[in-house]
């Protein structure tokens, strides 16, 4: 009995069992490629270790350099203000030029100018003024130094203001302040190694999700295959979505190894929300972005032209959709660009649940905007793949 003749169930048994043989036969296509293997368990172990050891988005040890043209008891207290962990003193230096010269070497960060006169200034109450000079060539750790010694200089000259009034930071209370108190939530103990290794396995997993279902559609049509399957009972459907469902099973293992291996353990990054809708959107997310890798590759012809489309796509999603900075520091034309990338959307949910707790009813709107993406991308996937052979 053929397929076409055979009852509606028994149909339905041999559509599946079909995508499972196929499903299958893409899992043991990509386990026979070592090195991908290999930069898979790389890239979801250690490389998530080093990236949450090592990045440090803030300031740490800023090298400053000092020139004290007044070597007096206010000098030297306004320059052991600066200390760890923000700043580390480098030394001291005779002449303002050489601060200069070693600002522009790179061999310091930041460059203190106190001039002659300061204490004297200051007990008489006359205006004086240090000079900061920063190197911003690193704008983030830059302007951070700036703004950390823009507070140590306020703190530093509003005691002096009452010490020479007679008072001090105690007995002014009634005078009129501005407080300025912080409530960090969600990562009270601003661990960086939390946001650094989410940050990781978020590129981690869009750079695999583009790259294995691709490279899975080319190397059938460059070893010929895929007009065999074609010939075959199989349904274009049923070609393209086993490569989707392989590759997603393969990255929700290597996500699990990733988070419960490396990131909980080592780093204590929590998981404040639930672990069976983490994994679901992941799968969600997955699929979405290997439908946007499978568009791709029915363009390419080979797997060199594939890989370099993929980068193509993955660079801009990357940098743009809110891993390196902000979407709200973005300008106003790439913030509407990104509304085509579903990295943008599963940033919000990740984080949402691993370090707020958010549930569906919060994140509602980024999982419906990345199913429908998700939805169009496949199905222009699928009109390509039919049209090419046609």
């Amino acid at each position: 009995m053929s397929a076409v003749s055979a009852p509606g169930s028994q149909r339905a048994v041999i559509w599946w069992y079909r995508l499972v043989v196929m499903t299958r036969k893409e899992l043991l296509q990509l386990f026979r490629d070592v090195p991908i293997v290999a930069f898979l368990v790389y890239s979801f172990t250690l490389a998530i270790y080093i990236t949450g050891n090592g990045i440090r988005s803030q300031l740490h040890d800023a090298s400053l350099l000092v020139h004290d043209a007044d070597h007096s008891v206010s000098s030297r207290e306004l320059i052991h203000r600066f200390q760890t962990p923000f700043f580390r003193l480098n030394g001291e230096v005779i002449d303002s030029r050489e601060g200069l010269r070693r600002l522009d070497r790179g061999t310091a960060v930041a460059f203190l100018e106190i001039p002659s006169r300061f204490h004297e200034q200051l007990v008489t109450g006359e205006p004086t003024a240090v000079q900061l000079l920063v190197d911003t060539t690193n704008s983030p750790n830059g302007l951070s130094a700036a703004s950390y010694a823009a507070r140590i200089v306020a703190r530093f000259g509003q005691e002096t203001v009452f010490e020479r009034i007679g008072g001090s930071a105690e007995s002014s209370q009634g005078l009129p302040l501005i407080m300025s108190d912080h409530r960090v939530w969600y990562n009270p103990d601003q661990n960086e190694a939390w946001f650094e290794s989410i940050s990781h396995l978020l590129r981690e997993i869009t750079i695999f999700a583009l790259l294995l279902p691709a490279a899975a559609l080319v190397r059938e049509k460059e070893r010929g295959t895929v007009e065999q399957l074609l010939v075959s009972p199989l349904t274009p459907f049923q070609i393209m979505i086993s490569k989707v469902l392989g590759m997603t099973v393969v990255i929700l293992c290597a996500t699990a190894v990733g988070l419960f291996g490396i990131m909980q353990p080592v780093f204590g990054v929590p998981i404040k929300g639930s672990i069976i809708l983490f994994f679901s959107l992941t799968a969600l997310f997955v699929v979405t972005t290997a439908c946007m890798g499978l568009a791709a590759a029915t363009l390419a012809r080979n797997q060199g032209q594939v890989g370099m489309m993929t980068l193509l796509v993955a660079a801009p999603m990357l940098m743009l959709s809110g891993i390196t900075a902000p979407m709200e520091a973005m300008p106003t034309w790439v913030r509407y660009l990104m509304v085509l990338s579903p990295l943008r959307y599963y940033i919000e949910i990740a984080n949402g649940i691993l370090l707020k707790g958010a549930g569906l009813n919060i994140l509602w709107d980024s999982v419906l905007a990345m199913a429908t993406l998700g939805a169009a991308l496949f199905g222009f996937g699928m009109w390509r793949f039919r049209r090419q052979f046609q």
